[in-house]
């Protein structure tokens, strides 16, 4: 039996000092992880998870600005790659990007955020370093040099497996699936031109321009 359609490729992200990739299955975030961010959101600081699909990750150096929208948000954070059991088998640096004014939008509504936030090339990862994943170091992000976010792992409300424990509870982790773990304070618009470098301490760092 073969498929009606090609069968698509698994999106993949490489792994330092390893010539294999890692397979990205699905793609978990959890918003309002950081009590300062969630209050320049003006938003509670109880914790909510929603997804992206596998085809908004983008290891490209250069990120279209995508369309339908006029204010473009970047968030840093630590990203989780999970292999057998819902473990961790290492980590990396992200960047949720946001249309802010369609989340916005979707929010006043009480409407789901998908429209603002699983757009294509919307979750930049850069390279996975496989161990033991992090619970404090400095998390911070920059435009064209200039810094906008920063912050403490340990700042999280949930860290890193208090995050898969309650992922837990509604649906079975699996090998492939990513974690962002939220963003710290700073998030604004990004123009195109505009050079992101996202860096957490002791992993890889992430850069790429908006086009």
């Amino acid at each position: 039996m073969t498929d009606i359609i090609p069968t698509p490729a698994l999106p993949s992200l490489p792994i330092e000092d390893d010539a294999r990739r890692f397979p990205v299955r699905r793609i978990f975030c959890i918003g309002r992880n950081y009590a300062e961010h969630a209050k320049e959101m003006g938003a509670e600081t109880d914790a909510i998870f929603f997804m992206k699909p596998a085809d908004a990750i983008s290891t490209a150096r250069t990120i279209p600005y995508p369309p339908a929208t006029a204010d473009l948000h970047h968030e840093v954070e630590l990203v989780l790659a999970l292999g057998d059991g819902g473990a961790i088998l290492g980590c990396g640096v992200g960047v949720d990007l946001t249309r802010r004014d369609l989340q916005g939008a979707m929010k006043a509504k009480g409407a789901p955020w998908e429209i603002g936030k699983a757009f294509e090339n919307s979750a930049p990862v850069g390279l996975l370093r496989f161990g033991p994943v992090p619970e404090r170091g400095a998390i911070s992000l920059k435009v064209n040099g200039v810094r906008r976010q920063s912050g403490d792992l340990s700042d999280m409300l949930l860290p890193p497996r208090r995050v898969l424990s309650e992922l837990s509870r509604y649906f079975t982790l699996k090998p492939g699936d990513l974690v962002f773990t939220g963003t710290p304070a700073g998030v604004g618009p990004l123009q195109r031109d505009d050079r992101v470098t996202a860096e957490i301490e002791g992993l890889p760092a992430l850069e790429f321009t908006i086009t």
